[in-house]
């Protein structure tokens, strides 16, 4: 994993928000990257973004295919404009904006037992299903291992259980988690 700076970590967030507000206000993606190391990094990312305390998009790259400050401003402006689960975000709602970077660890494959809630975000796959979530999502829930396991298969469009069979892989990873002080 990374060893951020706090100016690296002032940089990701300020990304991220820009991009957000390009894709709300002006209907376009971010053009203009700056061009810090740190954006030349290949990491999963995932971006999200909460209004008034309450979940408004998240969206995330699992295997960089492109450089981190690329994928900053695609999933910032995705989690604003294009997360299936919200209609897109208003320029009204800028003002109550918090923003979350999750920099995603490589993914290495666990038994069961090896998880460790608060630690490890997951992914589960079974097929062509796949379902993740990140590690603040089991302690932001209160979940135990076998529910994060089960919340995991859920995502995935799995029966509850279906971490226990042979055919399903379960993947951990670590993230570092860059965050806003939460807007009012």
């Amino acid at each position: 994993m990374l060893s951020l700076s706090d100016a690296e970590r002032t940089h990701i967030l300020a990304l991220a928000r820009h991009a957000v507000v390009d894709a709300v206000c002006h209907n376009r993606q971010l053009a203009e990257i700056p061009g810090l190391e740190v954006f030349e990094q290949r990491l999963g990312v995932f971006v999200t973004l909460h209004v008034g305390g309450k979940l408004r998009g998240c969206i995330g790259v699992v295997e960089a295919k492109e450089k981190l400050g690329e994928s900053i401003v695609r999933c910032s402006a995705g989690a604003a404009m294009e997360d299936p689960r919200f209609q897109p975000m208003e320029a009204r709602e800028l003002a109550h904006l918090s923003i979350e970077v999750s920099l995603l660890s490589r993914l290495v494959r666990v038994e069961p037992e090896a998880v460790e809630v608060g630690k490890h975000g997951l992914l589960i796959q079974q097929g062509i299903r796949r379902g993740l979530l990140l590690p603040q999502v089991a302690v932001e829930h209160r979940l135990g291992r076998e529910e994060f396991l089960r919340e995991t298969c859920h995502k995935a469009g799995l029966p509850p259980d279906a971490w226990k069979a042979p055919d399903t892989q379960i993947f951990a990873f670590t993230c570092e988690i860059l965050e806003e002080s939460p807007a009012a």
